[in-house]
């Protein structure tokens, strides 16, 4: 009764049926159904936000540290003159220890190709003073060398005396001109190698002068040189046999701890490839360990 009563002060238009209220709970619970669902879908997509971004943030990471190892492997592959490697280079021809460095001059060639592959197949390393004029000539030959992890030195560009030999600055215009075709066919415009082989070597001949000049001035220039204290012999005759190479290896190795052997691998060095294997084998048999300037110009 008392229930009735107070409806009845209820005006009628705020009054609801059952069916009315039944619906409105309905209304009601539908809400709150649909609130939950948006707020789970929100957290959903809140969720999966942050997935993204923490798998986005560890992707930057490994990213960066991708690009980190590819600066550290470049940097590794450009040589640096230190005053550490200067004392190197100064006690080039001493060692501790055996060890041996293989260079060849005047390439690259067709031959280089076939020495590269020798090498490659001896797990060794070498150093190779080209001249700039061959490189504009092989330049995938080049590149193949810096790939490979030898030291590309350099010889100048054209090896004619009365060229390279006509002023100091004339020695360093040539190792200019030399390097920079090096940069251009390994793609890497910061490359210097700091080494220099004097064309001819730098002790004695008619231009002996202007070589101890030219050797004052690349030194001004952060640039060393580097003659050889052992050698196969082709160049000292026109048709070397690979006996005959391997009897100059052996009489010019002698007893020497640190052993820096000139060889040759322009075009018309063709005995020096096939006499190359016995080299390395005779060398290894001696104790001695295959370097190259890499761990000296540091």
């Amino acid at each position: 009764m008392k229930e009735e009563k107070n409806m009845a002060l209820v005006p009628a238009k705020f009054r609801f049926t059952t069916k009315e209220k039944t619906l409105m709970v309905v209304i009601m619970v539908l809400m709150v159904i649909g609130i939950i669902v948006t707020w789970i879908n929100c957290a959903k997509i809140m969720k999966s936000n942050a997935e993204y971004e923490l798998a986005y943030q560890q992707y930057q990471e490994a990213l960066i540290k991708e690009q980190e190892e590819l600066e550290r492997k470049r940097q590794e592959k450009l040589p640096k003159l230190t005053e550490a490697g200067i004392e190197n280079m100064n006690h080039i021809y001493s060692s501790d220890t055996k060890r041996a460095f293989l260079t060849f001059d005047d390439g690259p060639s067709s031959n280089t190709n076939q020495i590269l592959d020798i090498l490659n197949e001896r797990g060794i390393k070498a150093t190779f003073f080209v001249l700039g004029s061959n490189v504009e000539k092989n330049p995938e030959v080049v590149k193949r060398m810096y790939d490979e992890g030898h030291f590309i030195a350099n010889h100048g560009y054209s090896h004619v005396y009365e060229t390279i030999y006509q002023s100091p600055q004339a020695v360093l215009d040539e190792y200019n001109k030399c390097n920079q075709v090096v940069r251009d066919a390994i793609g890497e415009q910061e490359y210097n190698s700091h080494l220099f082989r004097f064309p001819g070597g730098l002790v004695g001949g008619k231009y002996a002068d202007i070589k101890n000049q030219a050797n004052d001035l690349l030194l001004q220039n952060n640039i060393v040189h580097v003659d050889w204290n052992a050698l196969n012999g082709d160049s000292e005759t026109t048709n070397p046999t690979i006996e005959y190479e391997m009897q100059r290896i052996q009489e010019t190795v002698g007893d020497k701890q640190s052993v820096v052997i000139l060889m040759h691998d322009a075009q018309a060095k063709k005995v020096t490839v096939e006499a190359l294997p016995g080299i390395i084998d005779y060398l290894k048999g001696q104790g001695y360990e295959f370097k190259n300037f890499y761990e000296i110009i540091k």
